[in-house]
């Protein structure tokens, strides 16, 4: 992590190919062999989980499980487990945008009969691999893969759930994974396969000298295997339902907070356990990426705790939380640790010391380096070398969105800034970027692609409609491939 080195920030989905969405298949591949060739050593993706709640990667039903729409069926065919003509009648998918029900209801029946083919003859091939990733595994996939069954067959969010069930009753439990042991066994099958297509695409990367940074959401979604398998760790009632809620107070984005309505920790019961709930995620995450994001580092310290039946955010408090122990035992078990700070925000002196008493790196966003004066701490010229910046997160609108969207003072404040650099100026923001003494340097592809707001990722604080931008392969053409080339070379990334 003490090299200079640029990349780009491009979520899985957002990849091209026939699918609808972007897959772990040969289009992966593609996009690696581009950031190689174009000197990016960095591969920057949002959390992996199976999306819940308006598609958000940030809100998914396991912090552990993969997302089955990701499985490449065109490598699935390749193995035998889908035939040919499976794949020849492909729905005309919006090339632009995911769609992510119509791409639910064409990909799943095609998955269950690779699913047929799987415990059928064809399937034996794999035997020694699926008991080995359950042997590996078991530990939370056992629960997810009964949660997603349940799901599937109740068609609710487990708090619905007979009471026996949604409070795990033993005989309960026994109950459920007999009725539902084909569902059960499918959902493993899918996490098998994900898992496996994923390891091909990490091994890949690291032959061709790419890292991938992963993501890790501070919380996890009420309506998740998490919460039903481990109540005790979260602030739930007698009912099993959040007493308080995760958020942030009014900020950039939002007036009135964001109210992200995820259950909080009950820290003091983590600390019972050895936080194993939290070393267990981070060490899973760490096999999976080379360096791992803490989303919301902040809540590591202190989080913005709302009583469950708020409406919106500015009624909570900051609660003091223990992700200092958390990182001294993870330091003590693996040394110097490969995780990242997302330190934006209302950041306090108590977080900027949490962060730098583990030597993380944090963020800059150059979107807000001209809201204020020269004193602005995402300013380059006042960065330390141990930070990341960024033209823009996924949660920012596109630069080119961005500036001519920016109020007059604003705009003033970067004209006099990027004149200095190339003369386009969503290039000349990447070129800020790829100059400054940050160790490491991205920006979302949309930004070197210098597309508008019709590509932005997310918008903070809206339910629906984000998650979605997806890139044909025809828009990278060799102009943002050279300058990409150019600038690492120049500013020796």
């Amino acid at each position: 992590m003490n090299k200079r080195s640029s990349g780009i920030l491009l979520h899985v989905t957002s990849l091209p190919g026939r699918e609808g969405i972007g897959t772990l298949g040969n289009e992966a591949f593609a996009w690696i062999d581009l950031l190689q060739e174009t000197g990016q050593r960095l591969w920057q993706i949002l959390p992996l989980g199976p999306a819940g709640y308006g598609n958000s990667p940030y809100q998914c039903y396991s912090a552990f499980a993969g997302n089955p729409l990701l499985i490449d069926l065109f490598m699935l065919q390749e193995e035998g487990l889908l035939e040919e003509a499976d794949l020849q009648r492909i729905p005309a998918f919006d090339q632009r945008q995911v769609e992510f029900d119509k791409i639910e209801k064409w990909k799943f029946p095609l998955l269950r009969k690779a699913f047929q083919q799987f415990i059928g003859e064809t399937g034996k091939k794999f035997n020694h691999d699926y008991e080995r990733f359950l042997d590996e595994n078991n530990w939370w996939l056992a629960d997810y893969a009964l949660f997603a069954a349940a799901k599937a067959h109740f068609n609710t969010e487990w708090m619905r759930w007979p009471h026996p069930l949604k409070f795990r009753q033993p005989d309960a439990l026994v109950q459920y994974r007999t009725e539902l042991s084909g569902e059960i066994a499918f959902r493993k099958f899918l996490e098998f396969c994900f898992f496996r297509q994923w390891k091909r695409v990490k091994e890949y990367a690291d032959k061709r000298g790419v890292h991938i940074v992963g993501d890790i959401p501070l919380y996890v979604s009420t309506d998740s295997a998490d919460v039903w398998a481990n109540p005790s760790i979260f602030q739930l009632d007698e009912e099993l339902n959040p007493i308080r809620v995760g958020g942030v107070p009014p900020d950039y984005f939002s007036k009135s907070g964001q109210l992200w309505g995820n259950p909080v920790f009950d820290w003091e019961r983590l600390k019972a356990d050895d936080y194993s709930w939290w070393i267990a995620r981070i060490h899973f995450n760490l096999r999976l990426f080379d360096v791992v994001r803490i989303d919301h580092f902040r809540g590591l310290e202190s989080f913005w705790s709302v009583p469950a039946d708020e409406k919106t955010a500015e009624n909570g408090a900051w609660v003091p939380a223990h992700g200092r122990a958390v990182l001294k035992l993870l330091r003590k078990q693996i040394g110097k640790l490969p995780l990242v700070a997302e330190d934006l925000g209302l950041i306090t002196p108590e977080v900027e010391k949490l962060r730098d008493d583990f030597n993380l790196p944090g963020m800059k966003v150059l979107h807000f380096a001209f809201l204020s004066d020269e004193k602005n701490e995402h300013l380059p010229h006042n960065y330390s070398n141990n930070c990341i910046v960024y033209t823009g997160t996924h949660d920012n609108d596109t630069t080119w969105a961005w500036l001519h969207a920016a109020e007059k003072t604003e705009k003033k404040r970067a004209a006099s800034y990027l004149q200095h650099f190339h003369r386009k100026p969503a290039w000349g923001l990447i070129e800020m970027a790829w100059a400054s003494t940050a160790v490491w340097a991205l920006t979302p592809l949309q930004d070197l692609l210098e597309l508008g707001a019709e590509a932005r990722m997310n918008i903070p604080g809206l339910a629906n409609g984000n998650w979605g931008w997806r890139f044909r392969t025809k828009q990278l053409q060799k102009k943002q491939k050279r300058f990409l080339s150019a600038i690492t070379k120049k500013y020796n990334r």
